[in-house]
Parts: structure tokens; sequence; C-alpha cells
């Protein structure tokens, strides 16, 4: 006999409407928990350097999850349906706009409250000549960030134009210079203890602990690139020109601020020139693009290759485990191609 023939239809209905119950009472739930994971802020950050701002800063009271998961490129990341409904429940969203399409977009119609894009608290600049080409001696802007007090609220227009990471729009790799990462987590902080005012003290400390951490590794770049055989590396993204800006090198980018773009052969000829020109020894690819271009530059031009990490993602592949530490790898390959004396 087939026993589930004895429970009555009026059980079974039942059940049904006691389950639609309950993923209502969970719905219901995530709308009235004020974004917040028990007496944690839910924290949700677009990718890795926004992550290392959100957890260095929130301390033991944020809950910090990351759209771009670990060795994903993020540039061409799209989110899946889960990824956005986590967008609509945080209590905080931290992003960086021009650098991911999808996400800018599907945080625009997200209800979260608190918006911080990193991009409006230090001032971007233009790197925009073919293949990301940065001028030795250039001086960055030293502007205060314009917005740290209202870094938490969207920004009804794009002020940058930076959208698209364009020939046209300025670059928007600040996290590279250690300087300008600074200023963007004074912006955080800031933001953060006006979302979350009852940890106002504990954000503030973070963030001044965060700032010494990058004031000390801005010093020991500033020292350990004051004097080298060359200023001019070539890499595959054009990444660098914050930093090359900062620290009076010559950036010159196989692609441009696109990772997956192609180089055209007269660019290729160009570097090949510049190299003998400039004596560079090294053509550096990065863990995330591939690095079939520059290796195929770097045999024709009889120079070696090293990798130089956008810090987009931290991977196994990554010479470091944090921010700090990829930073300083960063350093070493550079004193190392650029014969620092």
């Amino acid at each position: 006999m087939n026993v589930r023939r004895l429970i009555p239809t009026t059980v079974a209905a039942g059940a049904v409407a006691l389950g639609l119950m309950a993923v209502s009472a969970c719905s219901s739930s995530n709308a009235a928990d004020g974004g917040r994971n028990g007496d944690k802020l839910k924290v949700v950050a677009s990718f890795y350097p926004m992550q290392y701002l959100a957890e260095q800063i929130g301390g033991d009271h944020v809950s910090v999850s990351v759209l771009t998961e670990p060795g994903v490129e993020p540039h061409d990341l799209e989110l899946k349906p889960r990824q956005t409904a986590e967008l609509n429940e945080a209590g905080y969203i931290l992003y960086l706009k021009g650098i991911q399409p999808a996400v800018d977009k599907a945080i625009a119609q997200s209800e979260a409250k608190n918006k911080v894009d990193a991009a409006t608290l230090a001032k971007l600049e233009h790197h925009g000549t073919e293949g990301g080409h940065s001028h030795e001696g250039e001086e960055p802007g030293h502007e205060e960030p314009g917005q740290e007090e209202s870094g938490h609220e969207e920004s009804g227009h794009d002020e940058h134009a930076h959208e698209g990471e364009g020939e046209a729009g300025a670059d928007p790799h600040i996290w590279l210079d250690p300087v300008k990462y600074a200023e963007v987590a004074k912006g955080v902080g800031a933001s953060l203890e006006k979302a979350d005012p009852d940890h106002a003290a504990d954000y503030k400390k973070n963030t001044e602990a965060l700032v010494g951490k990058l004031n000390g590794l801005n010093t020991a770049f500033q020292q350990g690139l004051k004097n080298t055989t060359t200023k001019t590396f070539i890499t595959t993204h054009s990444a660098f020109g914050y930093l090359a800006e900062r620290y009076g090198l010559d950036q010159e980018g196989i692609a441009g601020l696109d990772p997956e773009s192609e180089p055209s052969p007269a660019r290729i000829k160009a570097l090949q020139d510049i190299a003998e020109k400039d004596k560079v020894t090294t053509v550096f690819f990065e863990t995330l693009a591939s690095d079939k271009t520059a290796k195929t530059l770097a045999k024709d031009a009889g120079l070696k290759t090293d990798v130089l990490d956008p810090l987009e993602g931290i991977t196994d592949k990554s010479k470091g485990r944090d921010y700090v530490e990829v930073m300083q790898s960063n350093l070493d390959a550079l004193q190392k191609a650029l014969g620092a004396k």
C-alpha cells in the first residue's frame, strides 16, 4: 500500500502554505534587519581593494562580502541574481565607479542606504596616451578629497567622467598609489562613522592605523625608487599610472587601461624602440590576465619578464597575502627591473 495516499490533501496544502509563509518571513526579516548581520554592519565591497579598506577600517564591527571572487578578472564581472539581492540587503556598499560597469549599474539600482563610490574620495587624473604612458616628473594633484563628509551618498552625476575606462575618461586605478589610497581610506572611515555612529570611535582609530601603514609604504617606495638606472617600465595593463606619477617613473603600457585590449603592430614597434633607448630590462605581466603578449614582446626584444600585480584580486599566485605585502613585492620587482641603487 502506498502510504502517501493516506496523507489528507488539506495537510499537504497546509505544508505548502507554511513553506510560503517561511519564505515570506525570511524576506521580511532581510528587509527589516536594517542592513545588519546580528550586531555587525553588512558591508558589500565590489572587488579586493575595496574589500581591504572595509575590513581594515570596519574591523570587528562589520561583516564584509565581496562581489568579485578571488581569481576572477574584475573588469568584465557579471553579477548573479543572489549578488544583486545581496546589494539590496547591504547596510553599506563600497565600490569604485569606472572599473566594473555591471556592478556600477546594479549599485545604482540598489535600495541600500549607504553607497560609497571611492572615486569621489580622491582626485582622479587622466593617463590617456596610447598604452597609458605616464610622464616622469609630473606631480600628482594633492587636492583634499572633496566628499569625505558626504561619501555615503550616491552621486547623481559622474563628475569625473571615467565610466568605461576609455581614452576620454580618467584612470580609476587610484589604489596603486599609497597616498591616494590613504585619501580614500580617510573618506571611507568618515562615511562608516556616519553609517554606524555607535562604533565611530573604533572606525576612526582603525582608519588612523591604516593610513599609518600606507604612509609607511609610501616612504618605502620613495626611498626605494629614488636612485635607479632607468625610470621606464613596460607593463601589459596600464594600471600603474598613479604609481608612476607619484614616484617619477615612466609607465609604458602594452595595452591601455583595458587589460584585454590588443596592441597595434605600431605600438609593439614603439615599445621595442623605447626599451632600447631607455635601457628597459623587464616586461611586466599580471596574474589575472593573459601574459602571451608580454612574453612575445620580451622574447623579441631580448628582455626579461616579471610580475607587477595590479592588486585587483588576491590569489594563490599573488606574491603576498594582503595589499601591503603585494605592494612590497611590486616595489621589489620594480627595484630589480629599474636597477635601483
